[in-house]
């Protein structure tokens, strides 16, 4: 058993692709070698080429590309098949192959299982913290229901930081930018006694708005820049291990905070020019969020058996919000102004033990995974500016008279929009991973999991009229809007994989399946129908065959190919629903919910070529088709949402990336890394309208770097979306449609010093 001391970081090169961020490179070579690529996709150490699904690992001490690098969004500039909606600026949401829920919910986590250091982060909002000291990260491809659980029916994703060891890299980065971005990063280890070694490591990220804030209108002379958005995070992670004699333990904590001011949205009936946008600022406000986690991670063994338990608390206290309506006033009518506000508390205890054998027929892997989690959150919406202490706004917003119902409790104008939901889900889950050798070429994958869960919410929705009073909502008379209820679910999945190696290669066939949870509606409650059954949204699953090629190395080349076919039940999505009143009427309310059904299948391919000892290329392409199938034709669902593709699929997504390594003189060496990422048009959401179209974009990143002959000394200049492309991140709609843009071109230079 190699402990987490003990364990090599062999990462250095990955079968599809690579990255490193900055200040963690250790050595740069004039001559640059291929290794095999070993990851923990199957929680053991295996070469990547062996493990019969698709994956690509992102490698963190290769390439220093990552410069600019904020968040778990930017991985995907390195991946083809993958793409992310940055929900309300910040909460990050991955497809991949075209397969992922859009919304901007908190309660309305990826399709994608994403898991930091082996710890599941159950939320969307988890996944928006800083990115620091990370040594690689793993993206596998297709449901993988067996071993990552719910949540991973369109894959899993594995934030790995560095960990505690004898062969560690000490460093300290800085770097500065347009837009006052200044970006300090440090990391620092040792030994702490005979068999242990600790690692600590920072980040401090700050920068000015980068997109500008424009007047529009004569009405709001103003347009403060901040409301453009400002970084002002930081981060810090610990962690110490410690080699027993039949034994290892390894302790991490990390906390990160986020105190600048989310960016507002830009609103399509605004006549804007590139990465512009044009708010008042009345809804600008200072975000206050704090992420913290506490793991311990022991590995032993039992007989022949080697197990593994890891034991987490996650969690964040998250208080932010923006300009709704994405204008100063929609139309010029200060009367539709929306601005709104999260208040937010969550936390997360999960326990995953595992055993795993080694037989005379192959290998087995059993396992249990526990968790539960409870999550609060307070909406608010109003309009124009809010008083702190009646929560009012300077006028009423245009979406509270409608719920107030046919006998409003006061005279006066409903001003406020209030939603308080609480949420708390209890998991339990058993699963099994078996490989059984058949012969020397032959290997056969069975795997299966049992997974429980128990969600119970409740929750109310209320409105403040202008004198005070506060009354619960009701829109169409059919009851106050409070109330609760409980989902409680089992699940099967499982997967099934057959691969054969040759000479040239290994081939497989695979068919996985996996599910994402349903849940509760965590957006404005109109009435008691939000906590019917019709008011919640549903599991949706997704059963994926694939059929692969993995070629060995020759001559320093080598490939992958994949054919996939994806059948997506009852994906989640906002859609109209009708529900029936006591009376035997209806009333139809856009909520999420769930479709009937869609599917997803392409081609997908990666090369990876040494070209020469200095120069290297990795590129990968995903060509995707997906269609959602509509048939139900309630509330006019079919009409509306039958025949459209999947939203943030891409037809084509392409991804090359060059390396090139040199002697510059005696004691100095370059390097000059360049990737680039192509996305063809894609609609933000399901509805398929032509207005909520992005068009297909390329970004660029590029950085050169020269290390001195000043002992551990590099320097470095760096550039992310050279060719300054403005797209959307993500969308909603209201009162016209409203997108949040990515940032322009930045440029900027750095420095590392390694010790």
């Amino acid at each position: 058993m190699k402990s987490p001391l003990s364990r090599r970081r062999h990462l250095s090169t990955a079968t599809l692709c690579l990255l490193a961020t900055a200040g963690g490179a250790a050595n740069i070579a004039t001559a640059q070698t291929m290794e095999e690529v070993v990851v923990t996709a199957n929680h053991r150490e295996q070469p990547a080429a062996e493990i019969p699904l698709s994956l690509q690992v992102l490698a963190f001490d290769e390439i220093a590309a990552s410069a600019a690098l904020n968040g778990a969004e930017d991985i995907t500039e390195y991946l083809n098949g993958v793409q992310t909606a940055v929900a309300n600026g910040t909460q990050v949401v991955f497809q991949i192959r075209g397969i992922g829920a859009v919304d901007h919910q908190a309660l309305t986590p990826g399709s994608a299982a994403v898991y930091s250091d082996g710890v599941f982060l159950a939320t969307n909002v988890q996944t928006s913290a800083l990115l620091y000291d990370l040594d690689r990260v793993e993206v596998l491809k297709g449901p993988q229901g067996t071993l990552y659980g719910r949540n991973a029916s369109s894959g899993a994703i594995n934030f790995m930081s560095a960990r505690p060891g004898p062969d560690q890299q000490n460093y300290l980065y800085a770097s500065a930018a347009k837009d006052g971005r200044f970006d300090l990063r440090a990391a620092i280890g040792g030994a702490a006694g005979e068999a242990t070694h600790y690692r600590i490591a920072a980040r401090s990220l700050q920068q000015d708005a980068a997109l500008d804030n424009v007047v529009s209108s004569e009405l709001f002379p103003t347009a403060p820049s901040e409301s453009a958005g400002e970084l002002d995070e930081f981060g810090l992670r610990a962690a110490i291990g410690a080699e027993f004699k039949n034994s290892t333990l390894l302790l991490r904590a990390h906390y990160e905070e986020d105190n600048g001011i989310n960016t507002s949205p830009r609103n399509s009936s605004l006549a804007l020019k590139d990465f512009e946008l044009s708010v008042a600022g009345d809804g600008q406000q200072t975000t206050d969020n704090e992420f913290f986690g506490l793991a311990a991670e022991w590995e032993g063994s039992w007989n022949a058996w080697q197990l593994t338990s890891i034991t987490a608390v996650e969690g964040y206290n998250q208080q932010y919000g923006f300009d709704f309506d994405g204008t100063p006033a929609p139309f010029d009518d200060p009367t539709l102004n929306a601005n709104l506000s999260y208040d937010r508390d969550y936390l997360q205890f999960s326990q995953e033990f595992r055993a795993q054998n080694t037989y005379d027929w192959g290998r087995a892997l059993v396992g249990l995974a526990l968790s539960y989690d409870d999550f609060e959150q307070t909406y608010t919406i109003w309009c124009g500016k809010q008083d702190p202490d009646t929560l009012l706004g300077t006028c009423p917003y245009v979406g509270a008279p409608g719920r107030t119902g046919s006998n409003p409790a006061s005279d006066t104008a409903a001003s406020t929009l209030i939603t308080d939901i609480d949420q708390t889900r209890e998991t339990a889950a058993i699963f099994s991973r078996n490989t059984v050798e058949l012969n020397s070429q032959w290997e056969l994958t069975l795997g299966a999991r049992l997974a429980y869960e128990r969600i119970e919410g409740e929750g109310n929705g209320r409105h403040i009229f202008e004198d005070g009073v506060v009354a619960f909502n009701n829109r169409g008379d059919v009851g106050p809007a409070i109330g609760s209820n409980s989902i409680n679910d089992l699940r099967f999945s499982g997967d099934l994989a057959l691969q054969y190696a040759t000479n040239a290669g290994m081939a497989y066939a695979s068919l996985a399946q996996s599910f994402k949870s349903g849940g509760f509606n965590g957006e404005v409650a109109n009435n008691a129908l939000h906590y019917s059954d019709e008011g919640l949204f549903d599991t949706e699953t997704v059963t994926a065959l694939e059929l692969g090629f993995k070629s060995v190395d020759v001559g320093g080349f080598n490939w992958t190919a994949a054919l996939f076919y994806q059948y997506y039940d009852a994906p989640q999505a906002r859609i109209f629903v009708d529900f029936e009143l006591p009376d035997g009427s209806n009333i139809v309310s856009n909520s999420l919910s769930n479709l009937d059904t869609a599917y997803s299948y392409g081609l997908e391919s990666t090369v990876q070529w040494q070209a020469t000892e200095q120069l290297r290329f990795n590129g990968g392409i995903t060509l995707l088709d997906t269609e959602i199938d509509q048939s139900s034709d309630l509330a006019g669902n079919a009409a509306l949402f039958d025949g459209n593709s999947l939203p943030f699929a891409s037809d084509v997504s392409a991804t090359l990336s060059a390396d090139y390594a040199w002697q510059v003189a005696t004691g100095y060496a370059g390097n000059l890394r360049m990737s680039a990422k192509y996305r063809s048009d894609f609609y933000l959401d399901a509805e398929g309208l032509e207005e909520r179209e992005q068009s297909g974009y390329t970004t660029v990143s590029a950085e050169a770097t020269l290390r001195t002959p000043l002992n551990g000394l590099e320097l470095s200049v760096f550039g992310r979306n050279l060719l300054d492309e403005d797209y959307a991140v993500s969308g909603f709609g209201f009162i016209g449609y409203n997108t949040f843009r990515s940032n322009p071109r930045t440029l900027g230079v750095g420095a590392t010093y390694e010790f």
